[in-house]
């Protein structure tokens, strides 16, 4: 058995910021006294943590600057989510499409980023969670402000990827999907969310095309724009 090496200073900062990211959420949205109590104590390891990778200050102060962040519901700083997105073929060319099942609308899947992962890491892990399917990412097509375009009610940037199937069958995630399947344009389902937007570029890429990635033009002036 050999010896094992030694967590660096990134990993543990890596690992103190998820746990301490979770934390947070949880409190800002529980209503138990109890699952407060044991966020807090979430919050206190990750202060322990983070104090061995940083050393400094002691962990109570990384505690309460995390805890002051804390604020209910989706408010808290003022800034955009993130989420990603995948655009899976197979090797016939087809498009995977999942049924969402709080909406009923079809989408490709998606889902918020997650502290302590990548971009990249999110949108393997996504797609797995909810179809089963695993995947490699090949790049990515571009990026959505879906606030601005309407289809939030929350500031949120998602960032689409174009993926290629290297494994795995259906299998649904009964919280996420209602249904899911593989589709050619020809054979779309319907409704499908927002694919005026992402559809050519999507069909493009599973059709062997190369485009840089597409982004919401700029406003003039960028802070008045209307659109």
């Amino acid at each position: 058995m050999g010896v094992e090496e030694p967590v660096g200073e990134r990993t543990l900062r890596r690992w103190a910021e998820s746990l301490a990211g979770i934390a947070q959420t949880g409190l800002a949205f529980t209503e138990s006294q109890y699952e407060r109590e044991r966020f807090e104590e979430v919050l206190k390891i990750a202060g322990d943590i983070k104090h061995v990778a940083e050393e400094g200050d002691g962990p109570e102060s990384h505690v309460q600057e995390w805890y002051d962040g804390v604020l209910p519901g989706r408010r808290g700083y003022a800034t955009p989510k993130l989420a990603v997105g995948a655009a899976v073929t197979n090797e016939k060319g087809e498009l995977l499409l999942i049924q969402r099942a709080d909406s009923g609308i079809w989408l490709y899947p998606t889902g918020y980023c997650d502290i302590g992962y990548s971009a990249i890491e999110v949108c393997v892990k996504e797609v797995e969670e909810e179809t089963g399917i695993s995947v490699e990412p090949v790049r990515l097509l571009g990026i959505l402000d879906t606030l601005r375009h309407g289809t939030s009610r929350m500031a949120l940037y998602s960032m689409l990827f174009f993926c290629r199937q290297t494994g795995g069958d259906l299998n649904l995630h009964p919280l996420e999907c209602s249904d899911a399947g593989w589709f050619t344009r020809d054979n779309l389902p319907g409704p499908i969310f927002g694919i005026e937007r992402w559809g050519d570029a999507v069909f493009a890429a599973i059709n062997g095309e190369v485009h840089p990635p597409f982004y919401d033009d700029l406003r003039d002036p960028i802070w008045r724009g209307g659109h």
